[in-house]
């Protein structure tokens, strides 16, 4: 902001400019004084004294003419300019906008007072996590993690650069490595730069790996041991048994099956998971998707004898944004579940709306059975959804089973029979694959009646940009 150069303006003389006549006419007082009084006794001599003390008087009043005048006004105020250091931040605000990491400005008064720590500045990705704005406020306000803010003291009072893991939170579940430094702010104040790296996808892609290790371990200790079992006895006595070899054989192949399927869904989770907080970047008619899924699985379910029936509306029914084969998965896993516990003869009911609401998505349908929703999305309160629902009429869930259901490798007591093969990765699959589209995902089932699973996607009309 540029600052008017200050206007000379008339004022009045300065009490020192008082001085110079009153001293002249001083002098000229004393001097006609002496004339007077000296006439009487000695005009000559008075007449010298009479000149020498106007001569000083005339003196002393250009020496006293010449001093500078004494101000006893305030002094002048000077308008105060912005600080360098929020000047500063002014200007870069652009430049730090502009970066993908968040960035933040910190402000701290005293060790003891825990209020004192001030947020002063925060980028446009800071204000997105934090979900805060430009102006100055508490940091607790924004972050509320003990080892951060530990972090931040540090760097404000100890001068000491310190790193901390923040854990965003939210359906997402990102992590950010954040990293605190002390700045030195030009106006004396203590000042700290607070930045946040995203590591989610380093920390899931350990964690990943380790649980790649100990889950394929576990599942597939049983199958190895089968497979190990019976070569050994194909290679001993039940080698020359024609009938026992090939009992055998089957049962090696079905093993092997197993195995072959476990490692195909740990691997298609493990992809998921790693992109899991990138959301898609394309669209797909939800009504389209469904349709397709049921003709590939049309001779299975014929093999079981259960029916689809499928209700659609006529208009589209678009997700978006949305990753179509992503979306095949879900609905083939959520269909064969069904399929698979369905009772011969019964129908699969598959439904599809579009254009509602996370209330009307997440309420249940059943009466008196019990519900719950298994994930739920971070959304905005105007945020319209696609929705999809596959029930059926098999043995049914009970309560106390559905909150571990999405648990990999879960698998409900009871419910697994040699003709329900499956690898328990199912539905954690289809989880991750609807927390990826930011959506949600429901449950309500009551014993002897059957399950049904619930979907619900977000979408955007299209007549906005996505």
């Amino acid at each position: 902001m540029a600052v008017e150069p200050l206007e000379a303006t008339p004022s009045a003389a300065p009490p020192g400019s008082a001085w110079p006549p009153l001293a002249v006419a001083a002098a000229c007082a004393v001097a006609l004084f002496a004339l007077v009084v000296g006439r009487t006794a000695e005009p000559v001599a008075a007449t010298v004294a009479c000149a020498f003390v106007l001569a000083v008087g005339v003196g002393l009043s250009l020496w006293l003419a010449g001093r500078p005048a004494a101000r006893d006004e305030a002094p002048l105020a000077i308008p105060a300019a912005v600080s360098p250091t929020s000047g500063a931040i002014a200007h870069s605000a652009a430049v730090l906008d502009a970066l993908e990491d968040p960035v933040l400005v910190i402000s701290g008064d005293e060790p003891d007072d825990i209020a004192g720590r001030r947020l002063i500045y925060a980028n446009a990705a800071a204000r997105e996590l934090f979900r805060t704005s430009r102006e100055a406020g508490p940091l607790v306000t924004a972050v509320r993690d003990p080892k951060v803010l530990d972090t931040v003291d540090e760097a404000l009072f100890g001068g000491v650069t310190g790193e901390a893991a923040y854990a965003a939170g939210g359906a997402q579940d990102r992590v950010w490595k954040a990293r605190a430094r002390p700045i030195q702010g030009v106006d004396g104040r203590r000042l700290a730069l607070l930045t946040l790296r995203d590591e989610t996808e380093l920390r899931r892609s350990e964690r990943t790996r380790a649980d790649f290790l100990a889950n394929a371990s576990h599942e597939l200790r049983t199958p190895l041991a089968s497979l190990a079992g019976f070569i050994e006895t194909l290679r001993g006595h039940a080698k020359d048994d024609p009938a026992a070899r090939d009992r055998f054989l089957g049962i090696m192949q079905e093993q092997a099956g197993r195995m072959a399927r476990l490692i195909e869904d740990l691997m298609s989770l493990s992809r998921i998971e790693l992109n899991e907080h990138v959301p898609p970047q394309g669209r797909a008619d939800l009504k389209l998707t469904v349709r397709d899924v049921i003709d590939a699985l049309g001779p299975i379910a014929d093999e079981k004898s259960v029916r689809f029936d499928v209700r659609t509306p006529d208009a589209p029914t678009i997700a978006r944004p949305a990753d179509r084969d992503q979306l095949v998965q879900v609905i083939q896993n959520l269909l064969e579940n069904a399929v698979k516990y369905a009772p011969a003869g019964s129908s699969v009911v598959v439904e599809v709306v579009g254009d509602v609401s996370v209330e009307a998505a997440m309420a249940p349908r059943r009466l008196g059975a019990a519900h719950m929703t298994l994930l739920t999305p971070d959304r905005a309160v105007e945020q319209r959804y696609v929705a999809l629902r596959i029930a059926d009429a098999g043995p049914g869930i009970a309560r106390e089973h559905l909150p571990r259901l999405t648990e990999r490798f879960y698998r409900v007591e009871g419910q697994k029979a040699v003709e329900r093969p499956g690898t328990g990765l199912g539905l954690a699959i289809v989880k991750h694959i609807v927390n990826r589209h930011r959506g949600g995902l429901t449950v309500e089932s009551t014993p002897g009646e059957g399950t049904a699973f619930g979907v619900y996607l977000p979408t955007i009309p299209e007549n906005c940009p996505p």
